[in-house]
């Protein structure tokens, strides 16, 4: 799977675009950013295509927008995301990501898994050692 380069240039626009609003951070992801609330991804950056995670209705429209596409790697584009067309206005892409962030935040508070707990067991793997 290819991944692109993420420039610090598409990073900075990318933060200068997400919605200030409670419980919204954005946070690296694989030399990329993201933005989230509540733990939950709502917008990503993927070289230099901006995304969003919609309800099906807002997919549907973002669809429609020439130069709209998947959004990811093409060998595995995110499901019920889309990148938003290239020559968005910024204020148009704000919109998109207000509006993916306000149908996000609907979701519940997403919980961080603890760690599995380390085996306290020395043995070895490895049937031939005794």
């Amino acid at each position: 799977m290819q991944m692109p380069k993420h420039s610090d240039e598409a990073k900075e626009a990318f933060r200068g675009l997400v919605p200030q609003a409670p419980g919204v951070e954005v946070k690296p992801m694989f030399g990329s950013v993201g933005a989230f609330v509540n733990g939950n991804m709502f917008a990503g950056l993927f070289g230099v295509r901006f995304g969003v995670k919609l309800d099906a209705a807002g997919l549907a429209e973002v669809s429609a927008l020439p130069g709209s596409g998947p959004f990811g790697p093409d060998e595995r584009p995110m499901n019920g995301w889309v990148s938003l067309p290239a020559d968005l206005p910024p204020d148009a892409t704000t919109q998109w990501f207000t509006r993916a962030l306000e149908h996000i935040a609907t979701l519940p508070p997403k919980v961080k898994k603890s760690p599995k707990p380390k085996s306290a067991s020395t043995t070895s793997r490895n049937p031939k050692e005794k």
